[in-house]
């Protein structure tokens, strides 16, 4: 999908003025080099829309120079609020009998072009500041864990970032998820 000049025009004065703001997260990347990107690559920008739609405050914080793409995180410091009170992934919303969530984790961000963070990825957001000290997030999941009905999410608390299990039908409104969108 792609959105309106005038909108894609907006996001990217939005994007530009966070990367600015946050030098931090992304130490040696040009601006002009992520805007090149962004424009040759209109439903990305639109996955971009939808992160901050969401509340994630996406922003640049690496590049991977294998595939020549630059990485943008949600950078919200809670859990992004239009995306939290989800169960984990489809499976998990089909086998609750009562009290559905609206969603899941992973549904909506296959729906929004984006991925969940990895433990690694979480792991390195962190490294770049303080995030979830009063929320947590869904993490992908490895598949072993997946097969017995668990799955994880991650916070902060105690300056000290922690991985736990829940079964994968749990949803709580202060658990969310943060994603990944390769550019």
């Amino acid at each position: 999908m792609n959105l309106p000049a005038d909108q894609q025009e907006a996001l990217l004065g939005l994007l530009e003025i966070r990367f600015e703001k946050n030098m931090t997260r992304h130490p040696g990347i040009k601006w002009a080099k992520v805007r090149a990107k962004l424009e040759a690559n209109p439903t990305k920008l639109w996955s971009l829309n939808e992160m901050e739609n969401t509340g994630g405050e996406p922003d640049v914080v690496g590049y991977d120079k294998k595939t020549d793409e630059y990485l943008f995180y949600d950078c919200s410091a809670e859990s992004p609020v239009g995306r939290r009170s989800f169960c984990y992934d489809h499976a998990a919303l089909n086998a609750r009998k009562e009290h559905k969530p609206k969603n899941s984790a992973v549904n909506m961000a296959t729906e929004m072009g984006i991925e969940l963070l990895t433990e690694a990825d979480y792991r390195a957001l962190q490294k770049l500041g303080e995030f979830d000290l009063k929320t947590s997030s869904w993490i992908q999941t490895p598949e072993d864990i997946r097969k017995l009905g668990g799955s994880i999410f991650a916070d902060r608390r105690y300056n000290t970032v922690f991985v736990y299990h829940n079964g994968a039908e749990s949803y709580y409104a202060a658990r969310g998820f943060r994603g990944v969108l390769r550019v």
